[in-house]
């Protein structure tokens, strides 16, 4: 995503709630790539006990991402999205999170939107999806999570933000999923717990009950998924800021709608994250395709089955970046970085 420079200085501001000016020396002398203390130390010229602790603290406060195995730890540079920010789940203070709604709506957002392709991807709920229909494994939230060897879950970090600011929308808090080492960093911080495949399942379920869009990480083997709403979410909340979010989203269906069966019940009307449906002057419902991001939420609970969902076409069908390798690459490549 970048962290781009706003007008007001508020990045800065968010910088000097979190860093000191020591962790912020250390910090730009760090990689995406992990590394142990004795190699960070050789590189700054300090003991080595005293970057080991220094790496440690930082970890701790959610600065850098670590990884332990047995007797060694290793340290790596983190983005804002995902990664800084995201950390501090379990920190967040309310002057922080005024500081990240400020930082978004100036100029963030515009980050997002410009890489929501590539950062999130819409993921279809499984029982909006003909029964008929050969759906890829990638675009299957319980498919990915039968391939993960272990699932963390952690408490929505846009929701907490919202939260400390009395502004969350009340829906579901421990939704966001973590996987692999990623996930085992969350558990080492205690910012969340390792659950069964079951579980994860059962909190989808309710996810999509509460009217969640499902958006894993933008590749076959995502290091997370994610359960969003419309009112709290970063990535849809930037989204929704343009007049035609399908454009931006990477997503492989598209609702379609049959006016003739619509009993105007406004289900999908509340359901819908992205404002594609609305109610016309008769009392039916209306479907705006350049606002829908293919979720199914409203298919699911449409009483006359007025709503159905189906692929794209052909020509329009995206697979996925193979890994989170490849997904980081394209991202930076299309912001110039590479």
């Amino acid at each position: 995503m970048g962290f781009p420079e706003a007008a007001s200085g508020i990045e800065i501001e968010i910088l000097r709630s979190l860093f000191s000016e020591t962790d912020a020396v250390l910090f730009t002398q760090m990689t995406p790539f992990l590394e142990t203390p004795d190699t960070v130390a050789l590189r700054v010229h300090q003991p080595v006990d005293d970057v080991f602790q220094k790496l440690d603290d930082m970890a701790e406060r959610g600065l850098l991402f670590r990884i332990i195995k047995g007797e060694q730890r290793k340290y790596a540079a983190i983005p804002f999205v995902h990664g800084i920010f995201e950390f501090q789940v379990g920190d967040m203070s309310r002057d922080l999170a005024e500081k990240v709604q400020v930082y978004f709506d100036e100029v963030f957002h515009q980050a997002m939107r410009q890489n929501g392709d590539l950062f999130l991807r819409t993921i279809p709920v499984n029982r909006s999806i003909d029964a008929d229909l050969r759906v890829a494994s990638y675009d299957d939230a319980v498919e990915i999570l039968k391939d993960i060897g272990k699932i963390v879950v952690t408490d929505c970090v846009c929701r907490v933000r919202a939260g400390r600011m009395e502004e969350d929308c009340g829906k579901p808090l421990e939704v966001c999923f973590l996987f692999g080492s990623m996930g085992q960093y969350y558990v080492d911080r205690g910012m969340g717990r390792q659950i069964s495949l079951e579980e994860a399942v059962s909190i989808l379920e309710t996810c999509h009950e509460a009217g969640l869009v499902t958006q894993p990480a933008s590749s076959q083997n995502p290091g997370g998924m994610c359960n969003c709403c419309g009112d709290c979410c970063g990535s849809l909340a930037a989204m929704n800021k343009h007049p035609k979010p399908a454009t931006l989203v990477f997503s492989n269906y598209v609702a379609a709608l049959d006016s003739n069966e619509c009993s105007g019940c406004e289900t999908c009307v509340a359901r819908c994250q992205m404002d594609a449906l609305t109610m016309n002057g008769n009392g039916v419902c209306e479907l705006t395709v350049e606002r829908c991001i293919g979720c199914g939420l409203c298919v699911t609970t449409c009483p006359s089955e007025a709503l159905t969902l189906h692929p794209k076409p052909q020509e329009l069908q995206r697979v996925p970046p193979e890994t989170t390798r490849n997904q980081m690459m394209a991202m930076a490549r299309k912001r110039g970085v590479l």
